[in-house]
């Protein structure tokens, strides 16, 4: 059967809520929720009170990593002054997962070209996760959605350099001097992204929102303003179903914003992260679009 991705055009947090239920997917345990607490100075992030019902709905604790370029959360001491900076420890508790040493390994035993994914130590105190995505653009995937969530976000500072390198090191020095090539980088993207479905075995469900769509990440601190119009929010256990979804709503729709996003994408060959999780296992990439 193919995997069901739920779609509406309504956007509220409450409607967030509602599409996240339709997933009947019990989330047990310690939950994690993964999203992106925004990059000093970007606009487009999606901020705590959108996301508030749904994360307390599944008493779900907000967990972050670290990144691997200069900023204002390459640091834990910088990060956690940005979370709250941000609000998001005004509403729940927040876990910057790879905070201290030492890393998880993941193995990926057929990995396109990382064998290994690093993720902060804290993962192993959760025992299912709820991935909330922002789909937008991206400098350097093309996109972001539920895919990058699970690849580069879960990994931790050094696991998100050993991704961009193509494994060829681990550490944020010299990083930009010693990365890999463009699809290289987005087929470690889909390893990564299958070692994290892999760990929680199928206890994951997935929201991506279609709203404030920039080709600029939540990651940039100078980020364009949105190109297309809000489109709504999808659901699905299915992370590469309900990104390709994602992207074949901006292929169909006939905003003339598309063109800039579509352009973006396309340069970054940017589909090529689902076609090798897809292969690899991680989902489906044909699916049953289901609007409510």
């Amino acid at each position: 059967m193919k995997p069901k991705v739920y779609f509406t055009k309504e956007i509220s947090p409450q409607k967030v809520l509602e599409m996240y239920r339709l997933a009947e997917k019990e989330l047990e345990g310690n939950v994690a929720v993964k999203l992106h607490s925004g990059e000093e100075g970007n606009q487009n992030f999606l901020k705590p009170e959108f996301w508030k019902p749904v994360i307390e709905s599944v008493g779900g604790t907000v967990v972050e990593c670290n990144t691997a370029y200069d900023g204002a959360r390459n640091t834990t001491e910088k990060h956690k002054e940005l979370i709250k900076k941000h609000g998001w420890e005004q509403y729940f508790n927040v876990d910057l997962m790879d905070a201290e040493g030492p890393d998880i390994e993941l193995a990926i035993p057929n990995g396109k070209v990382i064998k290994k994914d690093l993720v902060g130590k804290n993962m192993a105190n959760y025992d299912s996760m709820l991935v909330l995505s922002h789909f937008k653009g991206h400098p350097m995937g093309g996109y972001g959605g539920a895919l990058k969530q699970l690849s580069i976000g879960c990994a931790s500072s050094d696991g998100k350099a050993y991704i961009h390198s193509g494994g060829k090191q681990s550490t944020q020095v010299g990083l930009w001097d010693n990365i890999c090539s463009q699809d290289e980088f987005l087929e470690a993207m889909a390893d990564a992204a299958w070692a994290v479905a892999d760990y929680f075995k199928g206890n994951i469900v997935f929201v991506n929102v279609m709203k404030n769509m920039s080709v600029d990440c939540d990651c940039c601190a100078v980020a364009e303003d949105p190109c297309l119009e809000d489109m709504g929010i999808l659901v699905s256990l299915d992370p590469v179903a309900i990104d390709q979804a994602c992207i074949d709503k901006v292929y169909a729709c006939d905003d003339p914003g598309k063109e800039r996003f579509i352009k973006r994408v396309e340069s970054r060959h940017g589909i090529h992260t689902i076609e090798a999780a897809a292969e690899l296992g991680v989902g489906s990439r044909e699916y049953e679009l289901i609007e409510v």
